[in-house]
């Protein structure tokens, strides 16, 4: 049985008997990347992109490009069996050029807390590392619902999440932050915009009041000081701006759950603030 045919009986979610040789994968977003490792099946990976910083040991894998632009020469020259993307993450174009070169491809959507599980034991299918993927799979769940358990009847305070500062961007109540946030008591103040990631007017910051600013620790280096001149708003008056780690916060692996417990440790602290 070819390897072509072994992969496609195992994205069938049949049995598939033993490979003639190891699997070798490719994937082309840093979370995937880490979830692969989470999965047990690290030994698989041949090629990667840009930030595929964690484990340690993933920095040592070739890189064909980034989440966005693949080198496809580059990746062919990796002979991959499989191709791991991102639905809402890898752009379309890019899917099709890799299906038109006869790659096989799998998509793991990562948007909600519960895909991470999911994606988890997907990979030990695709793998054969089924029972390692599913005990991490099964970690993961048990932290978030122990941390949905412990804040679930905590306060709503309303909260803006900040991923940049020129332009000023903020998440929707879809994008995966937002749950996070939801999960710890909090209410996304822009939760109804349409985009996932959209640019927003430090006037309607203002006009939002939000009770607690939340911003990923990658871009920004000390928010207090940047939203300090705006003593209008209940969260600088407050002192309730707080830095989050973007790694843990944004990335859809098992470290989210670190992530959660930092943004639901900060809005704890905010909800003492205001007493």
């Amino acid at each position: 049985m070819t390897r072509r045919l072994l992969l496609l009986v195992a994205l069938l979610g049949l049995a598939a008997p033993a490979q003639d040789r190891p699997l070798r994968i490719v994937s082309l977003a840093p979370h995937l990347t880490e979830l692969v490792f989470a999965a047990g099946a690290g030994e698989t990976l041949v090629g990667t992109v840009a930030y595929s910083d964690y484990p340690a040991q993933a920095l040592a894998i070739e890189r064909i490009g980034d989440a966005w632009r693949v080198d496809l020469e580059r990746l062919l020259a990796l002979q991959p069996d499989l191709v791991l993307a991102w639905p809402s993450g890898t752009p379309q174009q890019t899917l099709e050029r890799l299906r038109g070169s006869g790659l096989e491809v799998a998509l793991l959507p990562t948007d909600r807390l519960q895909d991470v599980a999911a994606a988890l034991r997907r990979i030990g299918e695709l793998t054969g590392h089924t029972a390692e993927a599913g005990a991490a799979a099964r970690r993961f769940e048990e932290q978030v619902a122990g941390l949905r358990e412990r804040y679930a009847a905590a306060a709503a305070i309303s909260v803006f999440v900040q991923l940049d500062d020129q332009p000023l961007y903020t998440i929707n109540g879809r994008h995966l932050i937002s749950e996070v946030v939801e999960l710890c008591g909090g209410r996304n103040v822009f939760a109804e915009l349409p985009q996932l990631a959209p640019a927003v007017s430090l006037e309607s910051v203002l006009a939002r009041d939000p009770q607690v600013i939340l911003s990923t620790d990658d871009t920004i280096a000390d928010p207090r000081r940047e939203w300090s001149r705006w003593q209008s708003m209940q969260a600088v008056r407050a002192g309730t701006i707080y830095a989050v780690p973007a790694d843990t916060v944004s990335r859809a692996t098992p470290r989210l759950a670190e992530g959660i417990a930092a943004v639901c440790e900060a809005l704890a602290a905010a909800r003492i603030a205001y007493r």
